[in-house]
């Protein structure tokens, strides 16, 4: 079995990675990182991922990077939650205005209403509201 994490690179992304290495260490299962697009990854990317794997293996979890083919991040995550081997999918979430929310389709709500195992909403440190 494996917890699934939606890494892109924000802090939303990075702090999804943290809570999916601790269910996996927690769960004692491995950990699937569901990257950036192939080839397309940022310095800041692969340092971060690279940091995660490192991270989970120090907390005695098998890490391991699938890189996103190209296809809308949504429908990779909601894919892989239908997968035998996933028993939970970790995203990151952030805040977004109101108009934000009528305009903007959402990743992570689409994640959220469409998986087909529990998903963790993951959201980074914030300050308070302005």
């Amino acid at each position: 079995m494996s917890v699934a994490v939606g890494y892109v690179a924000s802090q939303e992304g990075r702090a999804a990675l943290g809570a999916a290495i601790g269910e996996a260490a927690l769960r004692k299962t491995g950990l699937q990182i569901m990257g950036p697009v192939a080839g397309e990854a940022s310095a800041e990317a692969e340092s971060d991922i690279r940091e995660a794997i490192a991270a989970a293996a120090a907390a005695g979890v098998q890490a391991a990077l699938r890189p996103n083919e190209g296809i809308d991040a949504a429908d990779v995550m909601i894919d892989a939650s239908y997968e035998e081997d996933i028993e939970l999918v970790v995203i990151g979430v952030r805040r977004r205005s109101p108009v934000g929310k009528l305009f903007l389709g959402s990743t992570a709500q689409r994640v959220i209403l469409e998986a087909g195992c529990p998903v963790t909403a993951v959201k980074a440190d914030v300050g308070p509201r302005t």
